[in-house]
């Protein structure tokens, strides 16, 4: 009892104990965890001059942009490419929200009219846009289908966005005028022209074994020029591939196999009974080559030319009579055994012209297109019927209703092109028609209308099958690899990784400068858990891990670590050097030289006084010596007659005297010029403008702390 009224006089006491207890714990899980106090949330993948963009948001639209891109695009890029579009969307909201301007409604629907001036869907009986029609349009969308509705929003938005940039960007230059001012300077650089005589000491003649540049002056030069010299954190890794490779028995036995089906079998090697026909006997090819050879490359019912064929055996397969067999050979990673199953004479080009109606879901679909199949499919055949019986009409249904805008400006017309050339529907329609044929044919595109134009120059064409097996590693090579790799990392984490891999006769492949945010590593291609690895806290210099990559493993080592700020002398060395030297040379030639003359320097330096005449400020070059902006303008500072002190130019050192000067001539009138010079401005407006303002932007990269890389 005495125990209990201790602790409970001294109970405000023991609660502050534990309070400091517990904060101190979480004190110190912050400081563990840095982040925690000094970064952005996990969940703001980027600020853009105050904007936050969510995690959430972003990914979001990468998974969208993946499906569009497709599966040729790594994830990475299409993470770039979303990461680009939200930086300048951002960039260009906050110029348009200081200017204060937007898309209202009245502008919006204009936008529409004549985004979806075309789309029949929107026309009246007339022809003519129908904003009615729109309008049922959207509501439909909203109540039907959620997601096609936030489509659709989206596509509004994206207008919207363009109108607002053009806007912007038409405002810019409506400020950027040339005046008559800047006209007679155009002009004046364009015609002023001067006469020299020179004289010149190229660096070259001077060794570069002769100038010591130290590691200091190179560390001056950074100094000086720190913009030029900025880099992001990066690091220096190396490492070591063990490849799966089939083995020469892996190879003989797939030939092997091959081989009982040009040969047949009765019986398997175990004396069972398992009747294989032999390739050149069967009727059912298709069925054969997928089913029962199971052919790692299945039947394609296409006819291809000999050129087309694999080249180094395009005269074995080519010249074979129906039912005959051609290999084993090898060929494009498989090996192959290949059977002409059918010769026909085909036309080798054709001319034709189409119309392209899309629907949804359709490839390259655009966002306002809203028939379904059925309702496209309808459409084609109506324009069909009427083009049988009028086929003038048909560059007139070309602009009014084909998406394909790659042959809308030539009538829906594609010239002379080859066979298999167009997606297979189009291309059995145009090669196994005759000219004149009309009809509908659908594609992944759409339906197209096609009319066949021409054919010409038929020639033989064959139908090949191939069983083909893809040359890989057995499971006992694979094995092999796996203990060896695993091995050498062992071995690799108790001694030196460059000596190993020596006496173990494997090549270290260095790769230096890994970002955060790359991707490729050289050699092995897109290896994301590399790079990430790299650049993990806990990850020190020297650490080795081992990683899978296609067809085997790498084993890589933690090299260096380079944090964010001014670049290395070692590694600007390479672009340093060569003008730092350049710049002592040109010291050396000034201390050397005491001559006033031409000729006398000439002499000195044992060279020859040379000449260049029109020379002009808008083009600064120089004959007999290429391009030298400094020298050219020094001329333009001297009167004629005049000789100038020693000047550095690009590749030398120079002294010059003028010999004419002759101005340009006088205009009435520098209107020409002016706009000309507006015509600049313009043009810089288109290319510069952008990077300039995205320059200028504060923006907080937070993709590699916020793990969406």
């Amino acid at each position: 009892m005495a125990v209990l009224n201790k602790i409970r006089q001294r109970s405000l006491f023991l609660i502050l104990i534990i309070a400091l207890a517990l904060f101190s714990f979480v004190l110190a899980d912050l400081f563990k965890n840095s982040d925690a106090l000094t970064a952005k949330s996990q969940n703001i993948v980027a600020t853009i001059n105050g904007k936050d963009i969510s995690r959430e948001e972003f990914l979001q639209k990468v998974e969208i942009a993946q499906r569009q891109a497709g599966p040729n695009a790594t994830s990475t890029q299409v993470m770039n490419r979303v990461w680009e579009e939200e930086v300048r969307q951002a960039v260009m909201e906050t110029q348009f929200e200081e200017l204060g301007i937007t898309v209202e409604k009245d502008q919006m629907r204009d936008l529409l009219k004549t985004a979806l001036a075309t789309s029949p869907e929107f026309l009246n009986e007339a022809g003519l846009f129908d904003e009615n029609k729109l309008n049922e349009y959207i509501i439909n969308l909203k109540e039907t289908s959620p997601a096609a509705y936030q489509n659709w929003v989206s596509y509004e938005e994206q207008l919207a966005s363009n109108a607002l940039t053009q806007n912007y960007f038409n405002m810019v230059k409506a400020g950027l005028t040339g005046t008559l001012a800047e006209g007679e300077l155009e002009h004046k650089y364009e015609g002023n022209k001067v006469d020299i005589k020179y004289v010149q000491i190229p660096y070259v003649s001077i060794p570069d074994s002769t100038v010591q540049v130290s590691k200091s002056d190179i560390s001056d030069y950074i100094k000086d020029h720190k913009k030029q010299f900025e880099v992001e954190a990066s690091r220096d890794i190396r490492f070591v591939e063990f490849e799966e490779k089939a083995s020469v028995e892996d190879e003989n036995a797939i030939t092997a196999e091959l081989q009982t089906y040009i040969d047949g079998r009765l019986v398997d090697e175990t004396g069972r009974k398992d009747t294989i026909i032999a390739f050149s006997k069967v009727k059912n090819n298709e069925e054969y080559i997928n089913s029962i050879a199971a052919s790692d490359i299945k039947f394609n019912d296409r006819f291809v030319f000999k050129a087309s064929l694999p080249t180094e055996f395009a005269d074995d397969i080519y010249n074979l009579n129906e039912g005959e067999v051609f290999g084993p050979y090898k060929h494009d990673g498989y090996f192959k055994v290949s059977k002409v199953v059918a010769v026909k004479q085909i036309p080798d080009s054709a001319k034709v012209r189409h119309i392209l109606i899309p629907y949804i879901g359709s490839q390259s679909a655009a966002a306002n297109v809203t028939q379904t199949e059925a309702e496209a499919k309808k459409t084609a055949d109506s324009l069909l019927s009427i083009l049988k019986s009028n086929r003038s009409k048909f560059p007139e249904f070309v602009k009014e209703f084909s998406s394909d805008q790659g042959s809308v400006a030539r009538e829906g017309r594609y010239d002379w092109h080859p066979y298999n050339t167009m997606v297979p529907e189009f291309n059995d329609f145009e090669f196994e028609g005759k000219t004149g044929d009309l009809g509908v044919v659908k594609t992944v595109f759409g339906f197209h209308i096609i009319e066949i134009e021409g054919q010409k120059d038929k020639k033989k064409a064959v139908q090949v099958g191939t069983i083909a097996r893809r040359i890989e590693p057995s499971e006992s090579t694979t094995d092999k690899v796996f203990r060896e790799a695993s091995s050498f990392e062992i071995n690799a984490g108790k001694g030196d990784f460059e000596n190993l891999s020596k006496e173990s006769g494997f090549a270290v492949r260095p790769v230096n400068g890994i970002k955060v945010l790359d991707e490729n590593i050289p050699g092995v291609g897109n290896q994301r858990p590399i790079v990430r690895w790299a650049f993990e806290e806990d990850v020190a210099i020297g650490d080795i891990k081992r990683f899978n990559v296609p067809g085997g493993y790498v084993i890589a080592q933690l090299v260096a670590k380079h944090e964010k700020g001014l670049m290395s002398v070692e590694d600007a060395t390479a672009s340093v050097l060569p003008i730092v030297r350049k710049q002592k040379k040109a010291e050396i030639i000034k201390d050397r030289v005491s001559a006033s003359t031409l000729e006398d320097l000439a002499a000195a330096e044992n060279t020859t006084v040379k000449t260049a005449t029109g020379i002009n400020m808008k083009s600064p070059t120089i004959s007999g010596a290429g391009r030298e902006p400094l020298v050219v303008g020094s001329a333009f500072g001297l009167e004629a007659g005049e000789t100038s002190e020693l000047i550095e130019g690009d590749r030398g050192m120079y002294m010059i005297q003028v010999t004419k000067v002759t101005p340009a001539v006088e205009l009435d009138n520098y209107q020409a010029a002016a706009n000309r010079v507006e015509q600049q401005k313009s043009n810089v407006v288109n290319t510069k403008l952008y990077n300039a303002l995205k320059n200028a932007a504060e923006i907080e990269d937070n993709r590699a702390k916020s793990q969406v890389q």
